[in-house]
């Protein structure tokens, strides 16, 4: 993985339709970046360990990419809550602890980082309204997406013009799960049950999370896709906490989704 190449971020075409809009989007991967080791490529994790000077570096190429610079970049300090904020065209720079952000003004960047979490972008073409969501579980079960929609409702959007994209998550095939995590889900609603398939292991199941996501997505009213990509099965692709986990590595990188409205 070349340091000098940039960023090739992975485009989805349900969101490429909006370019002329003045929408762009990029689901970012490890390509195109500067960190070295095992945050080699494009890692963007400011609550990483690795060399700061070479995440500011990443971070300023994915802002280059859009055309704006490190400071128009609007990241929030994830914490796996349901809580949306509104980033303002006197954005400042600030790192709030919600886990989704929306915003109806030119020229910021909305980014949210993941490494086998979902990262989901939003954007109403017609109303230049767009969004970008941080959805593990705890997101997903307790209503990050449905209120990410709502935040870009109250700033103008229509719910039915909507269109989320669901980026590089963790698939079913590779998140194990135990009984009491089965439990949890089916205790909020027993239909949930359908994103669960038993494992080799007994009592533990697999968790479709990009299944969880697309549903509760459409059942709040918007249209919905996903890219289908799995970060634990692409290393050389995507940073997973969980392969990391599972590799007993000390750290771990974060890729960076990103959505951004053009000035006109």
């Amino acid at each position: 993985m070349s340091t000098a190449a940039q960023p090739r971020p992975i485009i989805a075409d349900s969101l490429a339709a909006m370019e002329p809009a003045g929408i762009r989007h990029g689901f970012f991967t490890r390509d195109g970046g500067v960190s070295q080791g095992i945050y080699q490529g494009l890692n963007v994790g400011l609550g990483s360990h690795d060399d700061q000077d070479k995440v500011h570096e990443n971070r300023r190429r994915v802002s280059a990419w859009f055309g704006l610079p490190l400071e128009s970049l609007a990241t929030a300090h994830q914490i796996h809550s349901p809580d949306v904020v509104v980033v303002s065209a006197d954005y400042d720079g600030s790192r709030p602890q919600a886990d989704a952000q929306v915003t109806a003004s030119p020229g910021i960047i909305l980014g949210v980082l993941t490494a086998d979490c979902g990262p989901i972008l939003f954007a109403d073409p017609e109303n230049r309204v767009i969004g970008a969501a941080h959805a593990g579980w705890k997101g997903a079960l307790g209503g990050v997406l449905e209120n990410t929609i709502d935040a870009m409702v109250r700033l103008g959007a229509r719910r039915d013009r909507i269109h989320a994209t669901l980026g590089p998550s963790i698939s079913r095939a590779n998140y194990e799960v135990g009984p009491e995590f089965v439990d949890r889900f089916i205790a909020v609603n027993p239909e949930f049950a359908a994103f669960f398939t038993p494992s080799s292991k007994p009592g533990h199941a697999m968790f479709d999370l990009p299944g969880l996501t697309v549903k509760r997505l459409t059942e709040a009213g918007v249209t919905a896709d996903s890219l289908d990509q799995c970060t634990y099965a692409a290393p050389q692709t995507f940073f997973s906490y969980r392969r990391t986990t599972h590799a007993g590595e000390p750290d771990y990188g974060r890729q960076i989704s990103a959505i951004a409205i053009k000035e006109q």
